[in-house]
């Protein structure tokens, strides 16, 4: 695996830091280093949220990621601020309902997945984080899809025990695209 460096970013209520905290326990459970640092502004549900994540075979020196491999720009501000900071050769995965310009960079690769459209049209309109999830596990072969069910009871609390096959068809929703 070595090391990948993911930032996940948009709006509070989007469910960043619940995706981003979904893979670091999926790493977690793998037996890799993992940090899952997030970020969000003082009013939280529709303010700005962003989470880093890292997942690597080899201690993780800091939990900060500047030049992200891989972005998840879930609205436009996001793509706006963190499109220059991904690496040659990384991967970005926009959700293409919400953000109608185009990736201007040509040295990187591209993902349009209209998450939130197919959130709605599916009922499930607050499981687009995970639609695009799925995409990003499908793509980064780094990741793999093993122990998603394990990594998603981590993440769901009990009271929310209900929404675990939800999640899972999110997250197939996305890989299937």
């Amino acid at each position: 695996m070595a090391t990948v460096n993911m930032l996940f970013a948009g709006f509070g209520g989007q469910g960043i830091l619940f995706a981003g905290k979904f893979l670091a326990y999926k790493g977690l459970i793998e037996g890799k280093q993992v940090s899952w640092l997030p970020s969000y502004g003082p009013e939280m549900r529709g303010g700005t949220a962003n989470c880093s994540v890292i997942l690597s075979d080899a201690p993780i020196g800091s939990p900060i990621v500047d030049k992200p491999d891989v972005l998840i720009a879930m609205n436009l501000p996001s793509l706006d601020k963190y499109e220059n900071s991904v690496v040659p050769g990384g991967k970005i995965f926009v959700d293409s309902t919400l953000i109608g310009r185009k990736v201007e960079r040509t040295d990187v690769e591209v993902f349009y997945i209209p998450a939130s459209g197919l959130a709605s049209e599916k009922n499930i309109k607050t499981l687009a984080n995970m639609i695009i999830t799925g995409k990003v596990i499908k793509e980064v072969s780094e990741i793999g899809s093993d122990n998603l069910e394990a990594a998603l009871n981590k993440v769901i609390s009990a009271r929310h025990q209900d929404m675990l096959k939800y999640n899972l068809d999110a997250l197939n929703i996305g890989a299937e695209l």
